[in-house]
């Protein structure tokens, strides 16, 4: 903080006592110079009379006190610049101190907190509490902790103390005000705790609790509060406390909370229930409350009992107390363990472009989150899920996990909670208490899907029962019954699974325990009833990873006993036979089968000996799809491939995972890695550092591949790299691609090494030649025909004449840029070849039409779930709005665009040409508004919910 011929310093009084020159300490050693210049600075622009200042001093001040004090002055000025140039001056009756507003940490805190009452009474909550957050953390403890003075420590500290404690009220009504009533709790307990008779704080304690749905709790509070006051002042508990205490034992409705301003509190991604939920009424309570206390728990117990239900209705039913969320990881298509970490950041909707450890991005999104991760099938990987999982809850306080497994994932503080089959009836019962039992009432709610006409009668209801019982409770064999209701009687079903028990036990197949043998009978039952064909198609289908189409089954599937036409018709008989779900609201009908089913058919898989060759015939199906979405790429459907591919990750993933395993191509599998990244799908995904994973595998165990596909698998590497901001290793793959490819020379590898020449000297060395290199790596594309890959050369070939090119052809570059993407149709490329000619207009032309064309290229990104796009439309959109001269408004969307930078890890200091202008904006924003409007205004931008909004200037797109 500088100013023209004089020096400004910045004081800070909300702690230790500091000062600051151009952002450098000052020492401050002797004990009466900082009670002098804390004297001051309390009353900072006003005159302090002389005895004022001699009793902050002395407590018994000494013989010739007023001299001692015109020396300690003379000190303090010689510290603070000398007698000419100093902020203090000599006034008739005192002394004064002159600070420009922004100069003192105690001024910055009053005019943040009178912002925010302001803007709680116009209703801003979301606005209120950042102000607020904002003047709180100028707080570094007690203040003026270490100045020497009783005088300040009796009159000034408490009354400062009581400003905090006054904006820490205001900062949890406004977070009340947006439902964040389970955030405050933790603040509320030490408020609490540290003020034990401020009945304020007991108050908002109380219904933050009650809120939360911990109304035993918050009346617990009460009894507490009403001892302690009791106790130290001998009073009852004042009129709001009674009063908020007897809404409390009255459940009176005014006590609910409020809809929040900004929207919905909490988000997640768990599934809609497509069944009815039955029974568990118990477990569903005990589920709840071990969350409630334990930060992990695990429910386990053998397949088909029901765990991954459970876990969904119990998450549902509790996700209204994590105000970020409940959300669903399902580790069941997930074949590679070192992917676990980046598969939950998927899951979680983490977008992540940095290079890195999945692990750490993990981390650093929920260290400050409260919310409820299930992760759904975790025997697999236990191992992996348990390491994970120790490390994400010792760095995130707010963090409860709920897992399913068939084991423990033993970690620390883990609490297994075994999942028990249904409730069976007696060998005896009246229909009545028949109906009621969990297992029973599953039963008839299944069969009136398959068997509208069963129901349950004095005839039948013994063999019901029994039937039940046979099944031993296990939800996933009660599930398989049903189905048969539709033909035969329960009786028959009985007689049959009977028949089926007595030959495993005949056998000698009576290894694993009950519940285990009871299901593997019931799948088994389900098999033999199915036709030749069927028994085919379910081990067939068993290959998928997540799902898959119609298409897919087709081209997978077809064996001696099927043709391609049969498949319809037959997975459509598995769907009725209860072995598929098929979710048909999407443009292509999808089929699912439950993890239980799909490993009873890689099991027949393996025994038919017909593994392998689906796997490959699996794996050739998708690198067939990845190489057209690649060949497809900037046209017309290159929208809808995206989108598919996106669709398709689980199975992409297990074509990759098994090209790395023994029976697999590792070749085949560079070639899907190198497709999905001329597809821009990592991009596309914010998963580079999948992306670069698989390449970099698949790198390494095909030494052998073709020399131009490891030239243009190096390059993309390296292009990966470079976008995450990891220069070294960007430079090491690209001298390894130049080096094979000078080797090679083939046309293809001097296309993409003459592109990443021309990137790097765009982006890495910000060098006027990188427009002609980037022309010339565009001509060879396209003399070979590579669309796509001419068209990314295009895009870069663009931004660097707005950088660095002249005002013509800056701009004809940008209209050319846009025209090639409309000329090809492609949804994609023309919201980036908008982009692309925002750029030119913002650097050669009209800033106004520059946040046209931006805001028009951020709508169509976020509406096609371009993630990478979205934050750099954010950025861009920061500087043609500065370059409007909007400068508030600027400085809010430096403060959005720098947390989805944050958030995603966009590294921009290894993207120099963005770098430099992000920071000359933030500079003529900075020097514009002032330090702290700029701050303000920052932190506004970066605290915001719906950072779409502000970018698009208020229009309706959604939740930011």
């Amino acid at each position: 903080m500088t100013g023209v011929g004089i020096k400004v310093f910045e004081y800070r009084l909300l702690g230790p006592l500091e000062v600051l020159f151009d952002g450098r300490p000052v020492a401050m050693r002797a004990a009466k110079q900082r009670a002098l210049l804390a004297s001051l600075l309390v009353d900072a622009n006003k005159i302090v009379p002389t005895d004022t200042l001699i009793a902050r001093l002395w407590d018994e001040p000494p013989h010739g006190a007023r001299n001692a004090l015109q020396n300690y002055v003379l000190r303090l000025r010689r510290t603070l610049g000398g007698p000419a140039e100093g902020p203090i001056r000599t006034c008739a009756d005192g002394y004064l101190i002159d600070v420009p507003d922004d100069a003192l940490d105690l001024h910055r805190f009053d005019a943040l907190v009178t912002r925010a009452r302001a803007a709680a009474a116009a209703q801003a909550a979301e606005r209120a509490s950042a102000l607020l957050g904002e003047a709180l953390a100028l707080w570094r403890g007690e203040p003026l902790s270490d100045v020497p003075s009783e005088r300040l420590q009796l009159e000034v500290v408490p009354a400062l103390n009581e400003r905090r404690l006054g904006a820490l009220e205001l900062r949890t009504d406004a977070d009340f005000q947006l439902g964040r009533h389970t955030d405050v709790l933790p603040r509320l307990r030490e408020l609490t705790a540290a003020h034990p008779l401020q009945e304020r704080f007991w108050a908002q304690r109380m219904l933050a609790l009650y809120r939360s749905g911990r109304q035993g709790e918050a009346l617990e509070c009460y009894r507490t509060v009403s001892a302690l006051l009791l106790e130290e002042l001998g009073v009852d508990p004042g009129p709001e406390l009674w009063q908020l205490h007897q809404q409390m034992l009255t459940a009176d409705r005014s006590l609910t909370a409020p809809a929040s301003p900004e929207g919905p509190r909490s988000e997640g991604n768990l599934p809609a229930e497509t069944t009815t939920f039955i029974g568990r009424e118990s477990m569903l309570r005990r589920t709840r409350k071990l969350l409630e206390n334990a930060r992990l728990v695990t429910l386990t117990g053998p397949g088909g009992v029901g765990k991954t239900r459970l876990a969904l209705r119990a998450a549902a039913e509790a996700s209204w107390a994590f105000p970020h969320g409940a959300w669903l990881a399902d580790l069941a298509p997930l074949t590679e363990p070192q992917l676990l970490d980046r598969a939950v950041a998927e899951a979680l909707g983490i977008p992540d472009l940095s290079s890195r450890p999945g692990t750490e991005v993990l981390v650093e999104h929920l260290r400050e989150r409260q919310l409820l991760l299930v992760l759904d099938n975790c025997e697999h990987v236990a191992e992996a899920a348990g390491r994970l999982v120790g490390t994400l809850l010792r760095a995130a306080p707010g963090l409860r996990v709920l897992a399913t497994s068939r084991q423990g994932l033993r970690v620390p503080g883990e609490y297994l909670l075994p999942v028990p089959p249904l409730a069976v009836p007696r060998d005896r019962g009246a229909p009545p208490t028949l109906t009621r039992c969990e297992a029973v009432r599953l039963l008839a709610d299944r069969a009136e899907a398959c068997a509208p006409h069963f129901r349950i009668t004095a005839r039948n209801e013994e063999a019901v029962g029994r039937l039940c019982r046979r099944l031993d409770g296990i939800p996933l064999a009660i599930e398989l019954a049903a189905v048969r209701l539709g033909t035969l009687s329960a009786e028959e079903i009985l007689e049959r699974l009977d028949d089926r028990f007595r030959l495993l036990s005949d056998s000698g197949a009576r290894t694993g325990p009950r519940h285990q043998r009871t299901l593997r009978g019931v799948v088994d039952w389900s098999h033999d009833l199915c036709d030749e064909r069927e028994k085919s198609l379910w081990a067939g289908v068993s290959v998928f990873s997540g799902g898959f189409d119609l298409a897919a089954a087709e081209a997978v599937c077809p064996g001696e006993d099927m043709t391609r036409e049969d498949i319809v018709d037959v997975l459509a008989a598995l769907a009725h036979k209860s072995v598929l779900t098929v979710d048909t609201t999407g443009p292509r009908a999808r089929y699912r089968m439950l993890e239980t089913l799909r490993q009873y058919g890689q099991c027949r898989l393996q025994e038919l000996g017909r593994d392998i060759p689906l796997r490959r015939r699996h794996c050739a199906y998708y690198a067939d799809m990845a190489a057209r979405a690649a060949e497809r790429w900037c046209g017309p459907d290159e929208v809808a491939w995206l989108s598919r591919l996106r669709l398709e990750s689980p199975n992409l993933r297990a074509a990759l995972d098994f090209c790395v395993t023994g029976e697999g191509d590792a070749t085949v599998g560079l070639g899907i890695a190198a497709n999905l990244t001329r597809t821009r799908y990592w991009f596309f995904t914010s998963s580079l550092g999948e992306g670069r994973h698989w390449l970099t595998r698949t790198l390494d165990l095909a030494p052998e591949a073709p020399a131009p596909l490891r030239v243009g698998c190096l390059a993309l590497t390296a292009w990966i790299a470079l976008c995450q901001g990891d220069r070294s290793s960007a430079e090491r793959l690209l001298t390894d691609a130049v080096r094979l490819g000078n080797a090679v020379e083939d046309g293809e590898s001097l296309g993409v090494l003459a592109y990443m020449e021309g990137a790097f000297a765009f982006l890495v060395y910000a060098d006027v030649r990188s427009i002609a290199l980037l022309a010339s790596a565009r001509e060879r594309f396209r003399a070979d025909g590579q669309v796509g890959d001419a068209h990314m050369a295009t895009m870069l070939w663009s931004m660097a004449a707005s950088f660095f090119g002249e005002r013509e052809p800056a701009l004809a570059a940008g209209r050319e840029y846009v025209n090639e993407a409309d000329a090809h149709g492609a949804g994609w490329a023309h919201s980036w070849g908008l982009w692309g000619m925002g750029l030119a207009e913002l650097r050669h032309g009209d800033p106004h039409r520059a946040v046209d064309l931006f805001r028009d290229s951020l709508r169509r990104q976020w509406a096609i779930g371009d993630r990478w796009g979205t934050v750099w439309g954010m950025e861009a959109m920061a500087w043609a709005v500065a370059a409007t001269g909007d400068h508030g408004r600027a400085a809010r969307l430096i403060g959005a665009a720098c947390r989805l930078l944050r958030t995603t890890g966009v590294a921009l200091t290894g993207l120099r040409p963005f770098h430099e202008a992000h920071t000359e904006v933030e500079h003529l924003v900075r020097r514009t508004l002032g330090e702290r409007a700029f701050a303000a205004a920052f932190a506004e931008g970066a605290a915001t919910r719906d950072a779409m909004r502000l970018a698009l200037g208020g229009t309706g797109c959604g939740t930011g």
